[in-house]
């Protein structure tokens, strides 16, 4: 196949690369966070993702996280912005004064490189990159030494995205990666959120407590959550903002989005190494929602359970850890 460079485009003001395969186009912004801020479906006119509009571009650059799939380091909240690992005691910025606690860590607004990209009949890729060294403004809050790529890749499988973390430095650095992707409800042109069905692969609930925080216990599900694993739910019946383990089913786990009008599913699909997830729906206001794959629970450095039991880790000296997630459109029951 015939590759080529992709052209830079512009979305609303800021530098873009636009990735199309048929009638599908992602658009990716290298300067926030490599967040993919758009992913269509042009033939149809399905908007998949919460991307912001015009109006909005001010709202997504102080909540760049709550559009397209933003990347998180260190996802989620941390109490007192505090994360004791491998001897370091590292202190974030306490971004929520209410709480007290730091959220979502520093790569989701934070200007990627072009490593490359592509294109081509069978489809069209773009690789971001970050590469934080001693000398990196990001070592000051983070202070390990490594390298993340985020591939994304645009052809007759859907979007596709390969997150890599290269340890660079001498000492282990926790894995504490998560993405906070928005999916539109309705993402069907003039459709109507109550024609929506949401189902995740979820497992138990882990209990928060009044600041966003685990206990450290795992609760059952309620009936509704049940639905919400089996069937399907109403993504906006009740608020949510909840911590789940996540529970794959015969191989796969994954979100999936119905519109039951039009008989067509938005498939999110994430691998073994999420296992958590966070879902939060904007106190059940109908538009849009996250479905946000996590591979520890929230503030896990500082919560006495077993490293197994919340899923944490070290990205050791020099060793590199993968993951990898797909997006596509399922036409038909």
């Amino acid at each position: 196949m015939l590759r080529k460079a992709l052209v830079e485009a512009d979305f609303y003001g800021e530098r873009a690369i636009v990735l199309r395969w048929r009638n599908m186009q992602a658009i990716v912004l290298p300067d926030f966070g490599a967040n993919v801020v758009s992913y269509r479906d042009l033939e149809h006119g399905f908007a998949l993702l919460h991307e912001p509009k015009a109006h909005e571009m001010a709202d997504f650059k102080r909540t760049p996280y709550l559009y397209g799939i933003p990347i998180l380091l260190p996802a989620n909240r941390y109490d007192g912005g505090i994360i004791r690992y491998a001897g370091k005691r590292i202190q974030l910025p306490v971004n929520e004064a209410d709480r007290q606690t730091h959220l979502h860590g520093m790569l989701y607004d934070f200007s990627w490189g072009i490593k490359d990209s592509g294109g081509g009949t069978d489809e069209s890729y773009v690789v971001l990159s970050v590469e934080v060294t001693k000398e990196s403004p990001l070592y000051l809050q983070w202070p390990f030494c490594f390298t993340v790529e985020l591939t994304y890749e645009l052809n007759e499988y859907g979007l596709s995205q390969h997150l890599l973390v290269r340890n660079d430095g001498d000492t282990p650095m926790p894995c504490l990666f998560g993405f906070h992707t928005a999916i539109n409800a309705p993402f069907v042109e003039n459709g109507k959120a109550e024609d929506y069905r949401c189902r995740i692969s979820i497992g138990e609930r882990w209990e928060l407590d009044h600041r966003g925080l685990p206990t450290g216990l795992r609760l059952s599900l309620s009936d509704y959550e049940q639905m919400m694993r089996d069937n399907g739910a109403y993504p906006f019946a009740v608020p949510m903002d909840n911590h789940y383990t996540a529970l794959p089913s015969h191989g796969y786990n994954r979100m999936e989005l119905l519109d039951t009008k039009n008989d067509v599913t938005l498939v999110y699909d994430v691998d073994a190494n999420f296992r958590q997830w966070m879902v939060w729906n904007n106190d059940a206001r109908s538009g849009f929602f996250c479905a946000e794959p996590q591979v520890t629970i929230v503030n896990a450095p500082n919560v006495n359970l077993p490293c197994e039991e919340i899923g944490l880790f070290p990205i050791k000296p020099k060793e590199v850890w993968e993951a990898h997630s797909r997006l596509y459109v399922r036409h038909g029951s």
